[in-house]
């Protein structure tokens, strides 16, 4: 690491990287080493799917609980879905202005900002005593969901385009893992453990609490030892002159009115929604259609969060290689493939009788739920470069959007009427792809890639030449006729002095 003084030609705040980069995007990373913790690039990585992962397991540690809750405090199955209704609705707003804030001061300070404000409701869950404090607890609880954006601009911010749909979805999955694994530690692990030595009233009252004092940590622990972007913080880029200053407001008005930022929005809520609709729902379920004790749902329910292991990084895998081989309309290809599948088996799923169908239908279609995340961070990148912030906050919101909608699905349905409801919504957004035009790029199944898309996909294209200061050249010709210029004005000179002299 350097310190270079303000005023020089290029400032940064490390001489060197530990990956290989594309200086054309801003020193963005052209690769992904999972193994490596180095800044600026791959600690940012793994800060973020970190940060996400934890965001995750304080926002649905009480998931797993509910039906405990639900005894204990008396209230209907209504009162419960509107619980979670309020923990996803909670981070629509936060989803909408993280984004352009992303754009204005970078994912890391927001990302640790909202990680402890969101811990210190989960650590207050024990004081729950109606169906009223029990959805405004979540409600608060629920803002902490928004670092899914902070999550998907920091990786965007790292690494370029072309693997930024595998980067994407790496971080993204294996922070969603942290809805799975909520529901095994928090249902399956720490509350048997907590009931050991007390009531099982008092166990989840209490066990809240450990949640609450990881995220607060990590928190802070992620503003300390991380980077805005490869050339160091917001703050020092634009003190030095190399980051201009940012709009919120402009950048968010730039992404809401492209057209393209709303499809994927919808698409959005049709994988993500229903993923978050699960975390609220699955455990509920299984215990219900299945007669099972809460321990033996929560461990059932967690494999729809496991999926997110590998699932959602082999959609943004896919899509990349998609990318490669036929530009935008390969990814377009494959979102419009992982959703209309996903419909399909989901009415599979509320159709299953039979504990290990269920089981089985449930691990290929969690597998299609979140390859179809991965896929549609894959294209966000592209839709308008300068403001990805802002538009990776409205796509976000899409998730959260769609797990109100299903959520109120639940709550005033059938459990089989309302998957039906939620299966024919997620093939209809399939369709939207058709109308997905991206400046530059082909379309689904009209339009044609520009010569500079073509060769960013390809990899044929030169390189952008850089803009370095040059010194020019010496003229001869001109530095003779300024000598003789001199020369002229030094005779003149002179003859004037010699007349001065005679005179006096």
């Amino acid at each position: 690491m350097v310190d270079i003084p303000t005023g020089e030609a290029e400032i940064k705040k490390y001489n060197e990287y530990f990956v290989n980069v594309n200086p054309d995007q801003d020193d963005k990373a052209t690769e992904i080493r999972l193994c490596s913790f180095k800044r600026p690039h791959m600690r940012a990585f793994h800060c973020s799917w970190m940060g996400f992962f934890t965001a995750f397991f304080i926002w649905f540690a009480i998931a797993p609980l509910l039906p405990e809750i639900k005894d204990t405090l008396g209230i209907s199955k209504q009162d419960v879905w509107t619980s979670n209704i309020c923990s996803v609705a909670g981070t629509i707003f936060m989803r909408f202005i993280n984004g352009p804030l992303c754009d204005k001061y970078g994912a890391r300070l927001l990302m640790g900002i909202l990680l402890m404000c969101a811990s210190i409701p989960c650590a207050l869950t024990g004081l729950v005593n109606s169906a009223a404090s029990l959805s405004i607890l979540r409600f608060f609880i629920g803002l902490g969901g928004s670092t899914f954006v902070c999550c998907q601009f920091w990786t965007s911010r790292m690494f370029t385009k072309e693997v930024a749909g595998t980067a994407n979805a790496l971080v993204g999955g294996w922070g969603n893992l942290g809805g799975g694994v909520t529901q095994l530690i928090m249902g399956s692990v720490l509350f048997p453990l907590f009931k050991t030595g007390m009531t099982a009233e008092q166990a989840w009252r209490t066990v809240c609490i450990v949640p609450a004092v990881v995220g607060f940590c990590l928190g802070g622990l992620i503003m300390c030892i991380s980077d805005d972007a490869p050339k160091g913080n917001y703050a020092e880029m634009k003190k030095n002159g190399t980051m201009p200053e940012i709009s919120a407001a402009a950048s968010f008005r730039s992404g809401a009115m492209n057209i393209n930022t709303w499809i994927l929005f919808v698409q959005y809520a049709c994988c993500f929604g229903v993923e978050l609709t699960m975390n609220n729902a699955a455990a509920s379920y299984f215990k219900t259609k299945f007669d099972l004790t809460t321990e033996s749902a929560a461990a059932i329910a967690s494999i729809f969060g496991w999926m997110n292991l590998f699932a959602r990084g082999i959609g943004g895998f896919v899509s990349d290689k998609f990318n490669a081989k036929m530009g935008m309309r390969g990814r377009l290809w494959w979102q419009t493939v992982l959703l209309v599948l996903e419909g399909v088996m989901v009415f599979i799923f509320a159709n299953s009788e039979s504990l290990a169908g269920a089981i089985v239908i449930m691990v290929v279609f969690s597998t299609l739920v979140q390859s179809a995340e991965g896929s549609t961070y894959g294209i966000v990148p592209y839709v308008n470069p300068p403001v990805t912030g802002s538009i990776a906050g409205v796509v976000g919101a899409g998730g959260n959007c769609g797990a109100v909608g299903f959520g109120l699905g639940f709550r005033q349905m059938e459990t089989k009427d309302a998957f039906y409801l939620m299966a024919g919504c997620i093939l209809g957004s399939g369709i939207l792809s058709l109308f997905i035009c991206i400046k530059g790029h082909a379309g689904l199944v009209t339009g044609k890639d520009s010569e500079e898309a073509i060769a960013a996909w390809k990899k044929t294209g030169a390189a952008a030449p850089q803009q370095t200061l040059t010194v020019p050249e010496p003229d001869a010709e001109a530095a003779d006729d300024v000598e003789a210029e001199g020369d002229k004005a030094v005779a003149v000179e002179a003859e004037g002095g010699e007349d001065k002299a005679s005179e006096e």
